[in-house]
């Protein structure tokens, strides 16, 4: 059996803004390829300062981060960009640039990559139909509900197959309905390798899905094992 390859790798790991207290203490934590984990905890617990730490736009203060193997602490900055591009992230706030169309602004990582658009034209259209926006690829953002944004946002995250998914609350702001679909579809990226996290207050999403759970509780990460039913 081939072993799985460490995405994730946390050692005594911690997190603190300017000269506060540590927002997050002693973190020991692994995430191996293609596994899917709920991120739980109260408001204000630390669940978006992990996320931030694992895609690297924060460092911990202290302690060890591997991603992909590489050690990100003694990394030189230069090589951090690398790393990104092979993680997906999902954003609480959903950045979007408003002169773009809704097309372009899936299309952008892909662009950014310099990848041909004939490439990568036909990923962008089915994301935005999977999400249901394929009757609005044309339009920008300002145009567009919050649920929808979100949406855009959610399929330029996933468009360059990335190996880590991180989505920060990634059905607030959608239906019932909509909010299934989207976890469907990272359940689907999950099966075909892709490591997921999804941060959430949905407590009934995570038991109908049935994937472990890392939970944060003042200020440290608890791992729990599925629950409910699966998926």
């Amino acid at each position: 059996m081939t072993k799985k390859q460490q995405i994730i790798r946390f050692e005594n790991a911690g997190l603190a803004y300017a000269e506060s207290a540590e927002t997050l203490s002693d973190i020991n934590l692994t995430l191996g390829e293609g596994e899917f984990r709920f991120l739980t905890g109260p408001s204000g617990a630390g669940k978006t300062s992990l996320l931030k730490m694992i895609y690297l736009a924060m460092r911990p203060t202290r302690g060890t981060l591997h991603l992909f193997g590489e050690d990100t602490i003694d990394a030189p900055r230069e090589a951090l960009p690398m790393l990104r591009r092979r993680i997906g992230v999902v954003f609480q706030e959903f950045r979007l640039l408003d002169h773009l169309t809704a097309f372009d602004n899936v299309a952008l990582p892909m662009k950014v990559a310099g990848v041909n658009l004939n490439s990568y034209r036909e990923d962008v259209s089915e994301l935005l139909n999977w999400v249901g926006l394929g009757d609005r690829m044309d339009a920008k953002p300002p145009t567009l509900s919050g649920g929808e944004q979100q949406r855009v946002a959610l399929a330029r995250a996933l468009v360059s197959k990335p190996d880590l998914i991180l989505a920060d609350e990634p059905t607030g702001n959608v239906d019932p309905a909509m909010s299934e679909r989207i976890m469907k579809l990272f359940v689907e990226l999950n099966k075909l390798g892709a490591a997921v996290i999804v941060a959430t207050h949905d407590l009934h999403l995570v038991q109908t899905l049935g994937k472990p759970v890392l939970k944060i509780s003042e200020g440290r990460v608890s791992r729990s094992p599925a629950a409910g039913g699966g998926a």
